[in-house]
């Protein structure tokens, strides 16, 4: 079946009687919305604004599952256990190692659906731990194809903000929900609309070059080649000045490949031009 065992991904629980609103509290998803066997993205991010840490979060029995790249996981545990204080709750690594994933309509013992990659016309299936061998090679490329960008593969921790990998648009983001940490800084951003920076879907007719590349509008650059897989890949760009580009004819190029950008189709966004919004 179409599946995949990643190894570089890895579990942490948080569980008790304040799990619920510890989260709810902290990070930027809605813990308190959140049902049962779905998955949902999330980050916790600096009193700034920007993401420190950046995960897949479902309920388990007495909490919450949490799965995060597996080089993070030990810090996360410690930002946690930093905010925790008095409350009734437990961290604790699972012992499980790595995590499966499974997709067209596939699916897994234990498995939940990722709700962004559905946002994508996906339908996905997350579950701890190694249950079929698959090919990791394959998801990266739906990865690509539905516009999800992860860190260290496509942005740097600390170095961006949530709209920037669209959290605001594939459900990680809760605007209705009372203050977490950076909650200021992003609310700001939504109401005045300023964001700029977003995940686009690169193509090209040969194969990608490798990430960091310089993606130019002319000699110009507005953004920053991530995550590749052949003739597809991921960025994050100034869509303002992509906008621009593309109303002028102005060649889009990474390391003189011609490339063409595309917004996810699932996100309702556009390529502004002048004065005109970001969002449709």
């Amino acid at each position: 079946m179409p599946s995949a065992f990643l190894s570089d991904r890895a579990l942490l629980s948080v569980t008790g009687k304040d799990a619920e609103d510890f989260l709810h509290n902290l990070i930027t998803t809605d813990i308190a919305g959140l049902p049962e066997d779905e998955a949902r993205p999330g980050a916790l991010l600096t009193p700034q604004g920007k993401i420190l840490f950046d995960f897949v979060i479902w309920r388990v029995e007495a909490g919450f599952a949490i799965e995060i790249d597996h080089a993070q996981r030990d810090a996360f545990a410690r930002r946690l256990t930093m905010y925790k204080l008095r409350a009734a709750v437990d961290i604790t690594m699972n012992e499980d190692s790595g995590v499966t994933v499974a997709w067209h309509g596939q699916t897994l013992p234990g498995g939940v659906t990722d709700t962004a990659f559905a946002k994508a016309g996906i339908a996905l299936q997350r579950a701890s731990g190694k249950q079929e061998e698959g090919d990791e090679t394959a998801y990266q490329a739906l990865r690509i194809t539905a516009g999800l960008a992860v860190s260290g593969h496509d942005f740097a921790l600390q170095d961006a903000f949530p709209h920037d990998v669209l959290l605001d648009k594939d459900g990680g983001l809760s605007f209705r929900k009372g203050c977490y940490v950076g909650q200021e800084v992003v609310s700001r951003m939504q109401h005045r609309g300023t964001a700029r920076r977003r995940v686009v879907i690169v193509s090209a007719a040969q194969d990608l070059p490798a990430a960091g590349t310089d993606i130019l509008a002319g000699s110009k650059p507005v953004g920053t080649l991530g995550s590749t897989a052949g003739g597809n890949g991921l960025a994050i760009v100034r869509i303002d000045r992509v906008g621009d580009a593309l109303a002028s004819g102005v060649p889009l190029t990474a390391a003189d490949i011609a490339v063409s950008l595309t917004l996810p189709e699932w996100s309702g966004l556009s390529f502004p031009t002048g004065a005109e919004e970001a969002e449709t």
